[in-house]
């Protein structure tokens, strides 16, 4: 399964290494496919591929993340 979504971080979890984390926590592959970082917030567009279960367990751990709002992308806007 290949799961699209947006990561909008907080002022106190945008300086977290939340991916990273993600991706020793779980075992999926993540692609960051674009990104912003301004001063007290982020905006990541982030890919997340692996088995069903697992994808959908790491996504309920991204949105149990504090600081951290996940958004699923509708529409494939990044690929390219």
């Amino acid at each position: 399964m290949k799961l699209r979504v947006y990561l909008n971080f907080d002022q106190g979890a945008v300086t977290e290494p939340v991916i990273w984390k993600l991706a020793k926590e779980f075992d999926v592959v993540t692609n960051i496919r674009t990104a912003a970082v301004k001063e007290g917030m982020g905006l990541v567009g982030l890919e997340i591929e692996g088995d069903t279960d697992v994808v959908e367990a790491s996504v309920k751990w991204l949105e149990s993340q504090d600081g951290v709002h996940v958004e699923p992308i509708e529409q494939n806007v990044i690929e390219g």
